[in-house]
């Protein structure tokens, strides 16, 4: 597959595309404004002798003075180098031409119209190498009764052609000069430009697990960068805060897997130690089992989780009646709860779409959860109610001390307690309420907790499309 090419390259080729098709514009423009600057000198001038031809011919009064008039426009042409100039009579007889006069036929045989203007069309011609440029007129002459005759002027213009020539030469070296300038001048603006990028891919290409924490420096991002820079930041905040969940995971999975493993090592190394009777080794046994069955719990929470990660849970779908199964978890929990005399209480109700199973898992943990902190003498309360929109959305709250905000983002980690210290083995790995997160989101709801007054709640909300009848 082709590699595109670099946004450098891009932009420098579109804008040396677009300084070359101005400059090229500018430069057909610049030699089509001196070639007509040209013309029109050359109109002026070959109107002028026009003119002066007019002026003389009007002065003959009998056709002798015709003779007087070719000599003193002989006269007057003296010095003008290049510039020819012919009489017709109405008969296309030639009565005056210049020396080494040259005309076209289409200026010679053909008179003009009498009605046409001074400021007549140039006709441009190449003869014998030399090129040139002229008009014709009609012109009345003093002679009283002598039809109007026709005057014809041409300059040589071989000087202004050279002229042109070595201009427009200069001038489209200096465009193409400033073709490759300019593409020079839109790389470096380009490079400069995208400085920010460059900076965005250097602090990429320094990031590891060691320096998570650098960022953007918004201040110095070009406006039009400012969110990508905002995104890129957020992205890095998003990977640190991962990568710190990870190795907190891999932690608490390290502890959390070498407790059982090191008290089975232990009971199986003072079992070994000596000769015991079979009711020793059945009572080792026992506990190591109570061990296996801890390990093979938390491996089954992992797997769950692992296919959470990876949307493999598939729910069911089928009515649960929410307060119904709140009602029967409180039928086993009840010895645990009055262990704890802790109370249980249940108010409102609702019917979901789901997989009841996994529901009853979800709330199962929400209960043994709060039951252990709960107070002697308070009551869990379960409130399922159903809001105008739909919704369907199950509290499960209970009094005690209140949890750290700092905490509450954390709750649905893997492995997190808020308190290590005080952990018991028998509360389980830590994986509950990843496990009732995981659940809820299978099932397109969301799980919110608060603390705060004395109470923490834990709120799930199923989407009105969840909702049975």
């Amino acid at each position: 597959m082709r590699r595109p090419r670099s946004i450098t390259f891009r932009l420098t080729l579109f804008f040396s595309t677009a300084s070359t098709a101005v400059l090229l514009v500018i430069g057909y423009l610049i030699g089509t404004l001196v070639e007509t600057h040209f013309e029109e000198i050359d109109l002026n001038d070959l109107n002028g002798k026009l003119e002066l031809v007019r002026h003389t011919l009007a002065k003959a009064r009998a056709p002798g003075d015709m003779d007087a008039v070719a000599q003193r426009l002989a006269d007057a042409l003296v010095g003008h180098g290049g510039l020819s100039v012919a009489v017709l009579g109405a008969d296309r007889k030639m009565l005056f031409a210049s020396p080494d006069a040259v005309f076209p036929g289409t200026l010679l045989e053909r008179p003009p119209d009498e009605t046409s203007s001074a400021h007549a069309r140039l006709v441009t011609w190449e003869q014998n190498g030399q090129t040139y440029r002229g008009i014709s007129a009609v012109a009345i002459t003093g002679v009283e009764g002598q039809p109007p005759v026709t005057i014809v002027a041409a300059v040589n213009i071989e000087h202004h052609q050279m002229f042109m020539h070595a201009f427009q030469e200069s001038l489209w070296w200096a465009i193409a000069a400033s073709i490759a300038l300019t593409a020079l001048l839109g790389w470096i603006a380009a490079r400069r430009g995208l400085a920010p990028v460059h900076e965005m891919a250097e602090l990429t290409q320094g990031i590891s697990a060691n320096r998570l924490g650098d960022r953007l420096q918004l201040e110095s991002v070009p406006t039009e960068l400012v969110d990508l820079a905002i995104a890129y930041n957020d992205m890095l905040a998003r990977l640190e805060s991962s990568f710190r969940r990870l190795s907190d995971f891999s932690s608490d999975l390290a502890h959390e897997l070498r407790t059982p493993i090191s008290n089975l090592m232990t009971q199986t190394q003072v079992a070994i130690s000596k000769a015991r009777s079979a009711d020793q080794y059945r009572e080792v046994l026992y506990s190591n089992l109570e061990e296996y069955e801890r390990l093979a719990r938390m491996i089954a929470d992992m797997l769950f989780l692992a296919k959470a990660d990876n949307g493999l849970i598939v729910p069911s779908s089928e009515p649960v009646d929410l307060a119904a199964e709140a009602r029967e978890l409180f039928g086993f929990y009840e010895a645990f709860a009055e262990e704890q005399g802790v109370g249980l209480a249940l108010t409102g109700g609702g019917v979901v779409r789901g997989d009841r199973l996994m529901l009853r898992r979800a709330l199962s943990n929400l209960l043994s959860n709060a039951i252990r902190h709960t107070p002697r003498g308070a009551s869990v309360k379960v409130l399922i109610e159903q809001n105008n929109s739909g919704e369907i959305r199950l509290s499960v709250e209970n009094p005690g001390v209140d949890i750290e905000p700092e905490h509450l983002p954390r709750l649905f980690d893997r492995f997190y307690r808020v308190d290590r210290s005080r952990q018991k083995a028998s509360e389980g790995a830590g994986l509950g309420l990843a496990i009732t997160k995981s659940i809820v989101e299978a099932h397109h709801g969301t799980i919110r907790i608060s603390s705060a007054g004395g109470t923490t709640r834990f709120a799930i909300t199923f989407p009105a499309a969840a909702a049975g009848a």
